[in-house]
């Protein structure tokens, strides 16, 4: 009983501070500025026309790039040493 007590005072406190926080948002004004570019009417811009295109093209061409890279120029990548690496002998 003690539990929901403290877990429902908390939560209520919580309550209190979130709506004490959004009670000093100016919500009148984002309502009315976003009013406002609803209403007006404007040209598309560049990213407006082309911009999923490009990302839509952009993606596959940097993953074949990054393919080719890491699969045909023959780097040597070296991720682990295991069982290349041998002692050396010891020098008295």
């Amino acid at each position: 009983m003690a539990v929901a007590a403290v877990l429902s005072s908390a939560s209520w406190c919580f309550l209190c501070l979130a709506k004490n926080a959004l009670s000093r948002l100016p919500v009148g004004s984002i309502q009315q500025t976003m009013a406002r570019q609803i209403h007006q009417k404007r040209t598309p811009e560049f990213h407006d026309k082309y911009g999923n295109a490009i990302l839509a093209s952009g993606a596959p061409f940097c993953v074949a790039t990054w393919t080719y890279t890491a699969t045909q120029i023959g780097i040597k990548w070296n991720l682990s040493p295991v069982g290349r690496v041998t002692p050396k002998e010891w020098r008295d």
